[in-house]
């Protein structure tokens, strides 16, 4: 991949234009906060890596080790100052305006959480209601959240690597929700994520719909792998993946799942486990699973999974549309206009879902040591929604192993965790990760897929 090499500087595009001197002094490289410059770095990079074909975070960063950010304080503000940036986030020697503007996102949200959350003891890490108070003002300073609007916002997950007959069928159902006036939010990287953005961009525009809104959540051990693409228009960088999986569920109205791989599985259980929590029962939350015919073998072992290990009554949950963009469209509509009167009968807010109830365990950051990972409890002598926990937090370990830096690492180093569960579950596990290989749903682009796991049953 070619760079940049010439210095750029950048205006700001979006809602940042001012720091103060602190904050500009905690984004310098080498000073006492360095750490945050790093994590500033590394998301600045990813946003600028438009159309990586790697997913390999650590694969990323090394190729751009020579890569630089500078925050530059003026008498009219700041700017931005980027060396051996990516050449794909210009064009014709000028960074796109959609980079431009995610870029002051990424400075937005890495400094608010450093100055206004982490320092301040209004916000409770430790309890429930702190961490949801945490999510909902990272939402509330990044104004995604809209008052006054009604629910309108499906949140899409899915892979970032899919087949491109899958990539073509998320893009339609994408259309048919922009068509119906329906607003997209996703996890904000490629496949997936970009394409049910880019047909609803277009549904939008036949529709007239002037300011349709793509919005894009991720956090800072994914994005190196996920690059955000240029079409997400509303971009929030979260702390943690626990919190950036609130923030879907809280943000969004209701939620549909194309072909993925462990990340999606991950995401699937998370919502899973919340609504199987006897506290959630009542609360309408729309889920569908959906794909091209060719994707219909994905989606039964992804179901039969869920009811060998969470059982019948989490499959009531969702419902399986293969092959059926319209109908997609119109059942989420459907669903949507009873999370409109529940949320209205309940008083509610529409933006924010305030009611649902995320159990601690959820939402409590599970750093993948192997250490964590052989303790987790994959075993049904306990309530569902708490197997659901611990089936989530092994995807997530997955997931790390894969692709991020960090767990990438700490494979080399101590070879694949090391799960741990039920003679059932590991063997339904065990098939549902075979069946991604040999899908291809988990690999690093030019190599074979080496698993960064071992099951183990008790």
């Amino acid at each position: 991949m070619t760079k940049n090499t010439e210095i750029t500087r950048l205006t700001p595009r979006g809602q940042l234009d001012i720091l103060s001197q602190l904050e500009v002094n905690q984004l310098k490289q080498g000073s006492e906060d360095d750490g945050l410059y790093e994590t500033f770095r590394r998301c600045a990079l990813a946003v600028l890596n438009v159309d990586s074909q790697t997913d390999d975070a650590r694969e990323v960063l090394e190729r751009h080790r020579d890569f630089a950010i500078r925050v530059v304080q003026q008498e009219r503000g700041i700017k931005l100052e980027i060396e051996n940036a990516p050449d794909s986030a210009f064009v014709d020697g000028r960074v796109i305006s959609g980079i431009q503007e995610q870029l002051f996102a990424v400075l937005r949200d890495v400094s608010y959480v450093k100055n206004k959350i982490s320092s301040n003891q209004i916000f409770d890490p430790a309890s429930s209601e702190g961490i949801t108070n945490i999510v909902f003002h990272i939402l509330r300073n990044a104004r995604v959240l809209l008052p006054e609007v009604e629910p309108n916002l499906v949140v899409c997950w899915g892979g970032h690597s899919i087949a491109r007959d899958e990539y073509d069928y998320c893009k339609e159902v994408g259309y048919q929700m922009g068509l119906r006036g329906l607003h997209v939010c996703t996890g904000c990287g490629p496949g997936a994520m970009k394409a049910p953005m880019k047909g609803a961009a277009i549904g939008h525009n036949k529709q007239r719909i002037r300011r349709g809104r793509y919005v894009g959540l991720t956090e800072p051990g994914i994005i190196a792998a996920e690059s955000p693409n240029p079409i997400v228009n509303e971009l929030v960088i979260l702390p943690d993946i626990e919190k950036r999986l609130e923030a879907f569920v809280r943000l969004g109205h209701g939620i549909v799942v194309f072909p993925g791989g462990v990340g999606t599985a991950e995401e699937i259980l998370f919502l899973l486990g919340i609504m199987t929590n006897p506290d959630n029962r009542h609360i309408p939350f729309p889920l569908i699973l959906t794909g091209p015919s060719e994707a219909r073998d994905y989606f039964r072992q992804i179901d039969d999974f869920i009811r060998l290990a969470l059982g019948r009554d989490a499959q009531e949950h969702y419902s399986i549309i293969i092959d059926d963009p319209q109908k997609v469209a119109r059942e989420v509509s459907a669903g949507l206009e009873s999370v409109r009167n529940f949320r209205r009968e309940h008083a509610d807010a529409y933006y924010f879902n305030w009611i649902l109830n995320i159990d601690f365990q959820f939402q409590q950051p599970f750093m993948p040591r192997h250490d964590q990972v052989a303790a987790l409890n994959l075993a049904r002598d306990q309530p569902t929604h708490q197997l659901a926990a611990d089936l989530r937090r092994a995807f997530s370990a997955i997931v790390a192993g894969n692709v991020k830096d960090e767990g990438i690492r700490s494979i080399e180093r101590e070879g694949p965790f090391q799960i741990h569960g039920d003679r059932e579950i590991m063997t339904a596990l065990d098939g549902l990760l075979h069946s991604f290989v040999t899908q291809q749903r988990m690999k690093v682009p030019g190599k074979a897929y080496t698993p960064c796991y071992d099951l183990h049953h008790r």
